[in-house]
């Protein structure tokens, strides 16, 4: 079922904006996790990537986000989902089970480190995908080069350890499953303009521009 929801919600991307919109074709979620870390984080950050992609790759998804729990069937309804935090993640072996059989089923899963979440969120996704490694994709991979072209990887927008901005996958017979952001605050860059007065607009908009490429390749997997 939701691999036909994807492919339904990837042929918007050929569409133009040529016609008023009509009711929103789908929503996108924020994952809300246990084991204490701030999940709701980056409160304006998909409202603002949602109404950048609905503008720039003419989709028409819902203005407002969902809210998604790893346990229920409900996480099935939601092509594209967003998880960030800086603390602690805990994973039941049941939300382990239905988020592997989500991102199987074609489900894709952007995980974006608010610094501080690497520790935890490695060995949770191993109770999902004990068979996988997080690799990191190279420059080359088309995450980079959808509508926006990102020939050096991810946009760097906050500095915390003097590390580089990387981006990382887990791939599941061949297909990405799971992007996860590793000191960048990519979600940091997607909030309202002036949230970190330390940010030009040209990081905003970047973090958007990548934003959208994530969407775009989660939805059309090429």
């Amino acid at each position: 079922m939701l691999r036909n929801f994807l492919l339904a919600a990837a042929l918007l991307l050929t569409a133009t904006a040529a016609a008023p919109p009509g009711a929103p074709s789908f929503r996108i979620a924020k994952l809300h996790y246990g084991g204490g870390g701030d999940w709701y984080a980056n409160k304006t950050s998909l409202p603002n990537l949602i109404s950048f992609c609905n503008q720039a790759l003419h989709t028409n998804i819902a203005p407002d986000e969902a809210t998604v729990e790893l346990d229920g069937a409900e996480l099935l309804d939601y092509p594209f989902v967003h998880m960030t935090g800086h603390g602690n993640v805990s994973f039941t072996a049941a939300e382990a089970q239905n988020l592997r059989k989500y991102l199987i089923g074609g489900g894709f899963l952007h995980i974006d480190d608010n610094y501080g979440l690497d520790k935890f969120i490695r060995p949770e996704m191993k109770k999902v995908f004990p068979e996988l490694e997080f690799v990191e994709l190279p420059y080359s991979h088309p995450i980079y080069h959808q509508k926006y072209p990102f020939p050096r990887g991810l946009p760097k927008v906050h500095e915390h350890d003097g590390k580089r901005a990387q981006g990382f996958g887990l791939v599941y017979k061949g297909r990405l499953v799971c992007f996860y952001s590793f000191e960048c605050d990519l979600g940091n860059g997607w909030e309202d303009v002036g949230t970190y007065p330390e940010d030009p607009p040209a990081v905003h908009e970047a973090a958007l521009r990548m934003g959208a490429n994530l969407v775009s390749y989660a939805l059309t997997q090429n």
